[in-house]
């Protein structure tokens, strides 16, 4: 609505000011060139607010064009205070309302043909131009602030899990930009903003990382960056492919944390165990001269083995699978890419057990009780039940 109503007032300025100027270049004959504008005892007198200074018979030497616009100057004197304060208006009206000003002004003020062609045009020019920096200014003001409010967002400590409300704020404020500037053909300010927008938001979601909530802090920084990257392929907005690419970054990175936390979690005391083997293997124990330790002997593996059978496998990553439901938000519709991931990890580190026992427990006959086959049929099924 803001834009609509200056937009109207904008199209009727410049009709007004050239009529404006071809009766002041009538009635005080200014011609072209150099002209000698002079008051004389005619037995009219020209109105002081019309030409200051010009009374008691002074006379002025000016160039047409500068006479008409002085004299349109003083006529119009009202114009730039009474758009100063329509600007303030639409900035306190809406979100980004000085953005729709923005959009308006450079339209009128770097968009029309031949604006500055004539006196009248050169002055409504230079007026709007003034008028144009100060919605520049406003812009930034606005940004700045909002900007601000997503950086000191701080989620609260219940907080368990799903899209911030700072990543809703920016993909809300990112829409309304966009849908504001879509017939406007000069993106430089509204890239400039955007940016700023969008290393505030990724800002305040890497800020997680120091607060004190009840829940995983990997996942929550997982989903939000996940969000904002599908946000953004789905915008396609050139100037914010580069954040586009560092919030996908981002998820890869606290994904791999977060599956690292659970992935090892069914087959913990396996897990304890063969970190142990690495350990001392680490420390300059040979192969084959491991498994006479006796915290790492084949009947100690052997036990360990026994408390994994296959069933209890499938079960445990039942409940993972449970566990990572309750986590995820469905609005993230992360869980499908996550459980992959997690199916992955899990085959690597049973590949790495069994490269483990091959290396160190050559010969003994020992093996997990489940295959690489069956652990992936456990994931299939899960898959397919959810």
């Amino acid at each position: 609505v803001s834009q609509q109503v200056l937009e109207q007032v904008l199209s009727e300025l410049q009709p007004l000011c050239t009529s404006e100027q071809q009766f002041l270049q009538e009635f005080f004959c200014l011609g072209c060139g150099s002209v000698e504008l002079e008051v004389r005892d005619t037995g009219w007198s020209v109105p002081s607010q019309l030409i200051p200074d010009l009374s008691h018979g002074l006379v002025w030497f000016l160039r047409a064009e500068e006479a008409t616009t002085q004299l349109l100057s003083e006529i119009f004197s009202c114009l730039e205070p009474e758009l100063r304060a329509f600007l303030d208006v639409c900035g306190k009206a809406q979100p980004l309302g000085c953005l729709q000003v923005l959009v308006a002004l450079s339209d009128s003020v770097l968009g029309t043909p031949g604006l500055s062609s004539s006196p009248s045009s050169s002055f409504l020019h230079s007026l709007l131009g003034n008028v144009l920096l100060l919605a520049k200014s406003n812009l930034n003001k606005c940004i700045g602030t909002l900007c601000k409010e997503m950086e000191e967002a701080k989620p609260a400590s219940r907080t368990r899990g799903g899209i911030l409300p700072c990543v809703s704020r920016f993909q809300e404020l990112v829409a309304l930009s966009e849908e504001m500037f879509q017939t406007c053909q000069r993106r430089g300010e509204l890239d400039r903003a955007q940016l700023r927008l969008a290393s505030s938001v990724l800002s305040s979601i890497s800020s997680l990382s120091s607060a004190n909530l009840k829940v995983n802090t990997d996942m929550v920084m997982m989903e939000n960056f996940h969000h904002i990257h599908n946000f953004l392929c789905q915008r396609n907005i050139p100037c914010l492919e580069g954040k586009k690419r560092e919030a996908k970054q981002r998820c890869r990175e606290h994904m791999e944390k977060y599956i690292s936390t659970y992935v090892g979690q069914p087959l913990e005391r396996l897990k304890h165990f063969f970190e142990g083997v690495k350990a001392r293997l680490a420390q300059g124990v040979k192969e084959e001269e491991l498994s006479f330790q006796l915290a790492y002997s084949k009947q100690e593996l052997r036990k360990v083995i026994e408390k994994y059978p296959g069933k209890e496998v499938k079960r445990a990553l039942e409940s993972l699978y449970r566990t990572m439901h309750k986590h995820l938000s469905p609005e993230g519709n992360l869980l499908p890419v996550v459980w992959q991931a997690t199916e992955q990890g899990f085959i690597r580190q049973y590949q790495e057990f069994e490269e483990l026992i091959q290396r160190c427990y050559a010969g003994a006959g020992i093996a997990l009780d489940f295959t690489m086959e069956d652990l992936k049929s456990y994931f299939n099924s899960i898959t397919m039940a959810n």
